[in-house]
């Protein structure tokens, strides 16, 4: 009988039911890094979502078969001390293909239309001394005719793709950094970050993609461009963002991660002057968290379980 920790049971708001096999569950709310080891002594399927299960740990749990991601990204768990254990290891796929596209709109029309601004701005009277029936105190741009280049074109991409075409917008692909040649669709890196009035991060982060925007690529896009991050807080020098933020090199950000979370520590892009900002909306991890996506995700988990508890494992990453 296969024994399931799920160790951050409250990291998804959803109904979870129990699989179809016979089985032993114990659920935590939440879990420290330090108890991981204690907690999945036994298990022979693991539920997690943000802890991390390195080569020490997995070379701890003689009995663990199955890591099953609670998330699409699986940056946390090591993939290649799985794959020598013969550990399955499975994510979650295209649950979020409406919501995070969304949630990235959300943040684009804000900044496009400069309403937090507006809207602080009706706060503190301005609206009310007005000589006239609205004031223009900032800049307003549509989005129909603009340029989105996207870096990343899984579901999420496309589906902020599909959301964009539909205002009218001109969307790019960017090809990898790094490429060598340029595939059908594709704009090369470099081009697509330069004609780009909006750039949109749907990357995984990797070795590869770490700081993939930096100084000279913020300096190399247009001082009317905006940033949107809803993918990985690593993807982004954020302390060179702030330096584009402050000194104009780029018009605007809107994100929704931070390279540490939640930021325990501080982070250069949490200062109170930056948050003030009315061109730099963060918002707390959650382009991912509407009801009906997180019971998608819920819906799924369960599914890639009872898939390896049938001999199919589905959503294989290792």
């Amino acid at each position: 009988m296969h024994r399931i920790v799920y160790l951050e049971r409250q990291s998804v708001i959803a109904e979870v039911r129990r699989p179809n096999f016979p089985h032993h569950w114990v659920e935590y709310p939440k879990t420290l890094q330090s108890e991981v080891r204690e907690r999945l002594a036994g298990a022979t399927i693991a539920i997690v979502n943000k802890l991390q299960i390195d080569a020490e740990l997995i070379a701890a749990l003689p009995a663990l078969r199955m890591i099953a991601v609670a998330a699409t990204g699986t940056n946390n768990v090591d993939l290649d001390a799985c794959r020598a254990r013969e550990i399955v290891v499975s994510n979650i796929r295209g649950y979020a293909v409406h919501t995070v596209p969304e949630h990235v709109l959300a943040l684009l029309l804000a900044l496009s239309r400069n309403i937090p601004a507006y809207r602080q701005a009706v706060a503190e009277g301005k609206w009310q001394r007005s000589e006239q029936f609205c004031f223009f105190d900032y800049p307003i741009r549509d989005l129909h005719g603009a340029t989105l280049s996207l870096l990343g074109s899984g579901s999420l991409g496309n589906g902020v793709a599909r959301l964009a075409s539909a205002f009218g917008m001109h969307v790019l692909r960017s090809e990898r950094k790094d490429a060598s040649s340029i595939r059908p669709g594709y704009t090369p890196f470099a081009e697509a970050l330069h004609d780009a009035d909006v750039v949109s991060l749907h990357c995984p982060l990797t070795a590869g993609t770490t700081h993939l925007i930096g100084e000279p690529e913020l300096r190399a896009m247009k001082p009317s461009a905006l940033l949107i991050n809803t993918a990985r807080g690593g993807l982004v020098d954020e302390a060179a963002l702030v330096r584009a933020l402050q000194e104009g090199w780029i018009a605007g950000a809107g994100f929704d991660v931070l390279s540490a979370e939640p930021p325990r520590s501080g982070n250069a892009l949490l200062a109170p002057e930056l948050l003030a900002l009315p061109n730099f909306l963060l918002t707390p991890h959650v382009a991912w968290a509407s009801q009906p996506a997180m019971q998608a995700l819920t819906d799924q988990l369960i599914g890639n379980l009872e898939a390896f508890a049938r001999g199919e494992p589905q959503h294989r990453v290792a």
